[in-house]
Parts: C-alpha cells; structure tokens; sequence
C-alpha cells in the first residue's frame, strides 16, 4: 500500500493530538483512566447496595455449571487482536492462581484465548455479515489483510506496568503504553514515540482504506487483557436458613476486593519498571513479539473464532 494516510475524523488520532505526541503524556492518560476506573467501580461493589455480580448469561449458557450442551453464540465479530507473548501467558497465569485462591467460581480466560482488541472492526452481526467484510477485506486494492497483520514487525510498541483492572462483571490485566522507561529490550528511547495507541491509530485508518466502515466499542485509552468473568454468584452468598436466598455476603466480596489490591501491589512491586533500569519479564510487552496481529472473525467473545490472517511476529 502506499503511505498510510491519518483521517482527520481518526478517533485515536484525538487522544494523540490532545497529548501533544507526547509519550508521558499518553501514558498519564490510560494511566488516569484506569486507576479512576478501578476506584469507581469498587465503590459501586463495596457499597451496601451492592446486589451481586453482573453474570455473563451467554457465557453462563456457553460453560460453568449453567452450561447448556448444543448453545450456540449467536454474535459474529470481526476484530483485529494483538496476542500476549510467552512471558504475559506466565504473568496472567500466575494473577488467575492469585484470584482463583479466593474466587474458585469464577470463570478464567484460558491461556491460548488470550487477547487484546487493537480494533474491533464489527460485532454482533450474523455469520453472512462478516462473510461479506471479510470479502471485502480481502479483495482491497489499497490494502492487504498481510500489510494489516505484519504491521507491527515494522512498526513495534510497548506495553509497561501491568495491573488488574475491573468491574462486577469481569477483571483484565491492564498495561499503559511505554514512555522511555529503561528495559533489556529497549531499542532507544526516541521509539516511544510510536506507542500502542498510534498502532490502534495505523490499524483504523488501514481497515477503513480497505473499505470497511469501523463500528468499535472501544475507544477509551486503554490496553487489557480479560483474564476473569463471572458466571455465577457461588462463593459470594450467606448461608443459613435466616438469609434471603441469593444475599450477598459482603465479606467474601471484601475478601476478593482485597486480593486484587494485594495483586497490584506486588505487579508495582515487583514488574514494574525499576531503579535500575530493568522490568522483570512479564513486566513489559512487545506488541508483535512472537506473533504478530490477527485478523480474527467469528464468536470470539471468548477467545474463540478462526484467523483470517495472522501477521509474522519477531523475537527479542
């Protein structure tokens, strides 16, 4: 494809100009979004009105105890996914072991589903739908779907500063884009000029030139790995004959509150970039590593789908 071109109605394009192409700045602002995230909503769930996690009834239907043999789900999307190298696998996996010692119930993102969204293209259409997109995708003259998934083996990010984000329906493993902080894998400090949300930048306007309008839910400045849904109130409900069926036990919720604070703690402890000028591994990700973006379509919601394209990753 010739030079890519920035659309001035580019939504990612916004938060670049508004931080003056800034790393700090930009890394300030997924930073801000996702601490203040995490502090609404664990005031919604430590209130005294809390009433209960909100279960993934799909998902409920699809796995869990609720399970129902022959369910289909019925949404298709069409994303673009960066997927998490080895070393991001081990961190969640030791975070899911963390969780899962106070909350057994809940319902953990295998590790070969991992993912994170660099673009959602279109969701919740049926399977003839994204047959058309895809169509479409693959027949452009301006872009090829490899151009769009090799992108980041020339074009390569980081992610840094790993923390559990969530909400009463689910917990991620949150990162912000890297601003210059020393690592082994550092190649200069003047490449955080190009960060992650520059890529989510590139992708838009590279789907849209392939002739695909781009209905994305997300927007927001942020970079997350789901890792944890809830698929049942189990675990987190009194017992005895004198409780209202199905009351919550705010005391098992504390208890699951504090763990995640515990877990944040030790990954700034610990994964962190530190004094001297290393990150643990698992403390950073290089978008890209290993294997490059994927073109994925389907019912992906919970990692699953086929490839449409999967890009040519690189090794450190």
């Amino acid at each position: 494809m010739s030079k890519l071109t920035i659309s001035e109605d580019n939504p990612f394009q916004t938060l670049i100009t508004e931080t003056n192409n800034d790393a700090a700045q930009l890394q300030s602002r997924y930073e801000n979004h996702r601490v203040n995230r995490n502090a609404q909503q664990a005031s919604k769930i430590l209130a005294p009105d809390f009433v209960g996690w909100n279960l993934d009834e799909i998902l409920m239907r699809l796995d869990g105890p609720a399970k129902e043999e022959g369910f289909v789900d019925p949404r298709n999307c069409l994303v673009i996914w960066a997927r998490p190298p080895s070393p991001i696998r081990d961190l969640v996996k030791l975070v899911q072991s963390e969780l899962r010692s106070v909350a057994p119930t809940l319902w953990f993102m295998p590790s070969e589903n991992l993912h994170t969204t660099v673009l959602e293209v279109a969701h919740s259409l049926t399977d003839e739908e994204i047959e058309s997109l895809v169509n479409t995708l693959q027949s452009s003259q301006n872009v090829s779907t490899s151009e769009i998934a090799d992108y980041t083996f020339a074009h390569r990010s980081r992610l840094v500063k790993p923390m559990v984000g969530f909400d009463s329906a689910a917990m991620a493993l949150t990162f912000v884009p890297a601003a210059g902080e020393a690592s082994d894998a550092q190649r200069g400090i003047e490449d955080e000029t190009y960060s992650y949300h520059h890529l989510r930048r590139d992708i838009f306007d590279m789907v849209r030139a392939a002739g695909i309008p781009v209905a994305s839910r997300y927007i927001v400045p942020s970079a997350h790995l789901t890792i944890a849904r809830f698929v049942t109130q189990d675990g987190f409900v009194k017992q005895g004959d004198a409780v209202v069926d199905g009351q919550v036990d705010p005391s098992k919720v504390k208890e699951l509150m504090d763990k995640i604070e515990e877990i944040n703690q030790r990954l700034q402890d610990e994964y962190w970039p530190g004094e001297s000028g290393t990150i643990k591994a698992g403390g950073e990700w290089l978008v890209g590593q290993e294997k490059g973006l994927v073109i994925r379509r389907g019912r992906l919601w919970y990692g699953g789908g086929e490839d449409v394209q999967l890009g040519k990753g690189y090794q450190v």
